[in-house]
């Protein structure tokens, strides 16, 4: 699936035919293009996302594993060739100077993890590297670290670069990516012969402590890099002092209607009333009191609020001989009525629901709040702070190569080789192989021993200089294979850099990003 594309102006330099390798030719090519944070405070937002809660989702991401394992054929005949003359980039501070050959390997500061929101909305992570660029400001990796083919969407959400990431710790500071590049036939068809992708991003940013905002600021960050602390006082007077000294707090004091209720017993009201209290067991005078001109041997007529319980007895319980009696302690009534043997015998015990007086104040709680967010400073352009590796394209398989990433997670036999939070490095010549499963029929393999989660987007290196820690990146990880059948990997696989990456790297190269503070 791949296109021919022409090539001119060749030009090179002495530096770099020491190097054994020609200088860049300019591709003429459509190139796709998405945005990942197109304004300063959209990155700002981004930034903010992953250093807030102590960098919590940095720490907690776990490494990106979409279509990381596939089955690598060697193949001895074909394979991917040039598609024009072979061609470089040189790295950031090697435009002028000769490449040496070195034995030792000292790891590159260029090499980084990429983060960002999978398909399943949970945070992941990648390998990446920064390369040279016009505006030293460009990032390298696997396509499918960038656009996200796991939803079929354009790009990965709150996409960041972190050279050197360890454990929550960003040394160089953390880059928003602004704008991706990759391949038509990736982005239409997910063809893994271009399964790689550029991004532009900011100057970098690290944390400078909170600093203190105005509510309708605090209002505009996200929620987990924003605080807020609340002030309570006695007196107005002092929240008036603090509100002085403190001019971006907002004065939170609040005024209630604080009421408080008694018992009125000049009054009775219903049963059921709120805030009334119910005396069960009224005395024969209390009840009477509220219902005058009245005996309490009634069949009714009694006032709200007040009643009776009526039980017949017998004429032994009732003790005395008038038509009516109270008890010692007054809270039972005793009558009679009728005549001779019709004489009937009664008890009564009476309540009363007593009414309540109300009385209401104004109270005021005298409160304020200081809010406050992190605070990010500019630590400057990525390249001139980790520098970039060069690029080579159009280069002969079988060239030795040096690859950067961060492995991580198990050999199908369960051996978990790499922890995935220290940079490691495989070295091996790449050979033509074919992964039917990924559409790739043109790419390069290496002998390596790197399991595929972390690994993706892993940086291979050609002509890597040991002292200056820089060579030409030459392909990306994107994907691990067991060929040998003995449930250990032992091959990673790149994309062929041939001239139609370098189109799509020279559509990037050039693009200015910017400051997000």
């Amino acid at each position: 699936m791949k296109r021919t594309v022409a090539f001119s102006g060749l030009v090179a330099t002495a530096g770099l035919l020491a190097a054994g390798l020609a200088a860049p030719a300019q591709a003429a090519d459509s190139i796709p293009t998405d945005v990942l944070a197109g304004t300063p405070y959209a990155a700002n937002q981004v930034a903010q996302f992953w250093l807030g809660e102590a960098r919590a989702k940095l720490i907690g991401a776990t490494p990106y594993n979409v279509e990381t394992k596939a089955v690598a054929k060697h193949v001895s005949k074909g394979g991917p060739a040039p598609d024009s003359k072979p061609g470089v980039v040189p790295a950031i501070g090697d435009e002028k100077k000769a490449v040496a050959k070195s034995k030792n390997v000292n790891l590159p500061k260029t090499t980084g993890k990429v983060f960002f929101l999978g398909a399943d909305g949970e945070a992941h992570w990648c390998s990446a590297t920064s390369v040279q660029a016009n505006y030293r400001n460009l990032v390298a990796t696997a396509g499918h670290c960038v656009y996200d083919t796991g939803k079929n969407a354009h790009v990965l959400d709150k996409w960041v670069f972190i050279p050197g990431y360890y454990q929550g710790k960003t040394p160089w500071g953390i880059y928003v990516g602004k704008q991706a590049f990759t391949h038509y036939d990736f982005d239409v068809y997910e063809d893994g012969d271009r399964d790689y992708a550029f991004v532009t991003v900011y100057n970098g940013v690290s944390l400078n402590g909170a600093s203190e905002v105005t509510e309708a600021e605090y209002a505009k960050y996200a929620a987990n890099v924003r605080d807020v602390k609340s002030y309570d006082f006695k007196t107005e007077a002092e929240l008036k002092a603090f509100l002085k000294d403190n001019p971006k707090a907002s004065n939170k004091s609040t005024k209630t209607t604080d009421t408080t209720y008694e018992v009125d017993k000049t009054k009775v009201v219903a049963k059921g009333t709120e805030h009334s209290t119910l005396n069960e067991s009224a005395t024969v005078a209390e009840f009477l009191s509220f219902n005058k001109g009245k005996k309490g041997t009634e069949p009714g007529g009694f006032a709200e609020g007040t009643g009776f319980t009526e039980t017949q007895i017998n004429r032994d319980e009732y003790k005395g001989y008038k038509d009516s009696y109270t008890s010692e302690d007054g809270k039972t009534l005793y009558f009679k009525t009728g005549e001779g043997d019709k004489k009937k015998y009664f008890k009564r015990t009476f309540w009363v629901n007593y009414g309540f007086k109300a009385t209401t104040k104004e109270v005021w709680t005298y409160k304020a709040e200081r809010y406050f967010a992190l605070a990010l400073q500019d630590v400057g352009r990525l390249g001139d702070n980790v520098g970039g590796q060069g690029l080579a394209y159009n280069q002969k398989v079988g060239k030795p190569v040096y690859v950067f990433g961060y492995p991580s997670g198990s050999h199908p036999d369960g051996n978990h080789a790499f922890s995935g939070h220290t940079l490691k490095w495989t070295y091996g010549k790449t050979f033509p192989v074919q992964v039917a499963a990924i559409k790739g029929e043109e790419l390069v393999g290496t002998k390596s021993s790197f399991t595929g989660e972390g690994a993706i987007g892993s940086s291979w290196l050609v002509n890597y200089n040991n002292g200056r820690r820089l060579g030409y990146l030459n392909g990306v990880t994107i994907g691990v294979s067991d060929t040998d059948g003995n449930n250990r990997y032992d091959t990673s696989f790149s994309p062929y850099f041939d001239g139609e990456l370098y189109g799509v790297y020279s559509a990037a190269k050039n693009l200015w990003s910017g400051k997000i503070v």
